[in-house]
């Protein structure tokens, strides 16, 4: 039996009386020391095993059997992050939030959050840039959300204990996306569009018009007490608005008249029910049908949001009431939203002419002014 205090190789050595012995490891790694209890009444050769267990310990940044760094796999996290975000966020953002992970998962997988580097992260974004569906500008956009995603994830799991930082994604940089060009219906595409489309979709596209309501997240999940025929007002619950806030929109009368035809026919409290009495979810494929019908090119459902704030802006209404009725989060977002038609922007360089006609004054106009003067 080892004597009290003996020195053995690479840091072990054992305390004891002689009948118990008590093997300790004490070693120095990366300028930290560490001592550790190995076991009592165990053998040299145990000790020693046991030792090479608590180094390698060391080495993956534990503190000792049993106190493990702060770590998961990325597909635990995902999962504990989706049942956050199902008790917290709105149904659209959490469906949003679904497609990330899911997408995210499938890459990362079985990946301990310590191991996902920003270089990790690259590779990602590098993998599923053209996972856009209609062109390369997509995949970027998609890139971006799940980007942000991720970020959320991290920024939840660390508030959570479940990890160490720093959050990688802060070192990623996210794609450049272009704004391209804002395509809003002209009186005649609007008139297109409501011939083509069959009932209720033709009355959606009037509350899209006429409200600037999101289809598929705002105008979809209106029920009938947030229709006020009384007093001429439609309200988007803040449980649906995309910027978290309830707004009220007075009634167009068109929207108005459309809406009470409806309301003669329900049979639940949605605005937008199929035969049996369910909510529309999805409407996509009736709305490309509409457009297809009547011939329209690069109109998507939000292009009727588009509609309603161009047509505000170019009928002078001021920015910050634009922003109220629709909902927009900064003003950045409403003067893109409010940019003016071709057309309106012809019509202002035409009253320049009557503002100073003499700039447009010809060479000849000028001679036969000259010869009147002259009798």
């Amino acid at each position: 039996m080892p004597k009290k205090g003996k020195t053995m190789k690479n840091g072990v050595y054992c305390r004891g009386n002689g009948k118990l012995t008590n093997w300790w490891l004490d070693c120095r790694i990366n300028g930290t020391r560490y001592q550790f209890p190995l076991g009592k009444g165990v053998s040299r050769s145990v000790a020693a095993e046991l030792a090479q267990v608590k180094r390698a310990a060391i080495l993956r940044g534990e503190v000792g059997i049993g106190k493990q760094k702060k770590d998961i796999t990325f597909t635990k996290a995902a999962e504990l992050f989706l049942v956050w975000a199902r008790a917290n966020k709105r149904p659209n953002t959490v469906r949003s939030y679904g497609g990330s992970a899911g997408r995210l998962t499938e890459f990362f997988g079985s990946r301990k959050l310590s191991e996902i580097s920003p270089f990790l992260i690259e590779k990602y974004k590098l993998k599923h840039i053209g996972a856009g569906k209609r062109r390369k500008a997509d995949g970027k956009v998609l890139v971006n959300r799940d980007t942000a995603t991720l970020t959320n994830i991290f920024n939840r799991c660390l508030d959570w204990g479940k990890c160490e930082g720093p959050n990688p994604v802060l070192k990623v940089k996210r794609f450049k996306e272009s704004k391209g060009r804002v395509r809003f219906l002209t009186e005649d595409e609007e008139r297109d569009l409501l011939n083509a489309a069959k009932e209720p979709m033709r009355t959606m596209i009037l509350v899209g018009i006429y409200s600037g309501a999101r289809l598929a997240s705002e105008a979809l999940t209106l029920t009938w007490p947030n229709v006020d025929f009384k007093n001429g007002f439609l309200t988007i619950l803040d449980a649906y608005a995309k910027n978290g806030e309830t707004r009220t929109i007075p009634l167009e009368e068109g929207l108005r008249e459309a809406l009470l035809v409806l309301k003669e026919k329900a049979t639940s409290q949605h605005v937008f029910e199929k035969s049996d009495g369910k909510p529309y979810r999805f409407i996509r494929t009736s709305f490309d049908t509409a457009c297809r019908n009547a011939k329209l090119a690069q109109v998507t459902p939000h292009t009727l949001r588009h509609t309603f704030g161009s047509r505000l802006g170019m009928a002078g209404v001021d920015a910050r009431t634009i922003q109220e009725l629709g909902g927009w989060k900064n003003m950045a977002m409403v003067e893109r939203y409010t940019h003016l038609s071709p057309d309106h922007k012809v019509a202002a360089i035409r009253k320049l002419r009557n503002k100073v006609p003499d700039i447009f004054t010809t060479q000849a106009e000028l001679r036969e002014d000259i010869k009147l003067e002259a009798v």
